[in-house]
């Protein structure tokens, strides 16, 4: 009988001990991230750097669209969702709850093969006009926005999945939303990038990051971005200029110089406040620590009575 219960403890208890693992969170369990290609860039860095610190910690990372980190994180299947617009009230309805992790803009952007390109660098375009070639289609050519007789069709992309850009660039022009938005779709920013590029007749728009190289701080290769003429002058003056390099667009939105929206807030959200503690410390580290490298990333980071109100919600 004695060997019998031996055997019986042999079997069984390795057993136990690993049931008793895998449900006490003693096993290595990844965090998922997913989302808002705006946030992607420097979500990245932040998770390098907090692995290097926390080693045990496991994380996979995509993007995909601000509206699939909605999708995810409502479905179960992301821990954290990366968003980049402002959440509306039927969101927050249903549970979703969220941490303001750093700041960007979305950007208008053209082609360096456009031949006007010197004209749209000195007169920039308007709000008004930016609405009439991206939503009510009043626009069709850029000699009518330009004041020339050139009379080459405008095209103009757009995101063909669920955008946070998409969204917020449609605010700003008439307060509307991504469906607002005419134009041939593309999926993803650094997708939208390449179509507008490659296209010298192209119109589109991007977030920050996909404009600029991260490490040299100049504008990638292909695109270019039309500055926006704020006061309507139909000149872009020396306090409206300010694209030339990421510093600068950056220092320009830290300001308030560049409009919000498109200037908005980027978040982490989740299906109700996150209870893993190693989730909640990793949103504590990106709000303490991690805003080190906001600004070298090309972001602006949370501001002081910003930071605190969301370093609460963590509490």
């Amino acid at each position: 009988m004695k060997y019998y219960h031996a055997i019986v403890l042999g079997v069984l208890l390795p057993a136990i001990i690993y049931f008793t693992s895998c449900h006490s969170g003693s096993r290595t369990k990844h965090v998922t991230v997913t989302g808002a290609f705006a946030l992607y860039p420097i979500a990245v860095k932040w998770i390098e750097a907090y692995k290097k610190e926390h080693p045990g910690v496991e994380f996979d990372i995509s993007g995909g669209g601000a509206g699939k980190g909605l999708t995810d994180v409502l479905a179960g299947a992301a821990d954290l969702g990366m968003f980049s617009r402002k959440l509306t009230q039927a969101e927050l309805d249903r549970g979703i709850w969220y941490v303001a992790v750093a700041n960007d803009a979305v950007l208008p952007t053209f082609s360096r093969k456009n031949p006007l390109r010197d004209l749209i660098h000195r007169k920039g375009l308007t709000a008004s006009q930016l609405a009439d070639i991206f939503t009510s289609g009043r626009a069709t050519t850029w000699g009518e926005v330009l004041d020339t007789s050139w009379n080459q069709k405008i095209n103009v992309y757009t995101r063909s999945d669920a955008a946070g850009a998409a969204d917020t660039w449609a605010a700003y022009l008439n307060d509307g939303n991504q469906e607002d938005i005419k134009g041939i779709g593309i999926y993803g920013d650094p997708g939208l990038a390449d179509a507008v590029g490659k296209d010298p007749q192209g119109i589109g728009f991007n977030n920050t990051g996909f404009v600029y190289d991260l490490k040299t701080g100049k504008k990638n290769p292909n695109v270019d971005v039309v500055p926006l003429d704020l006061n309507a002058d139909r000149s872009i003056e020396a306090n409206e200029n300010f694209y030339e390099d990421m510093e600068s667009v950056v220092q320009a939105i830290a300001a308030g110089k560049y409009p919000s929206p498109p200037a908005r807030d980027l978040y982490f959200i989740a299906r109700g406040r996150p209870t893993d503690p190693r989730i909640l410390d990793f949103l504590k580290w990106v709000l303490t620590d991690g805003q080190a490298f906001v600004r070298q990333a090309g972001y602006v980071p949370v501001d002081q009575k910003t930071l605190e109100a969301q370093l609460a919600k963590l509490q």
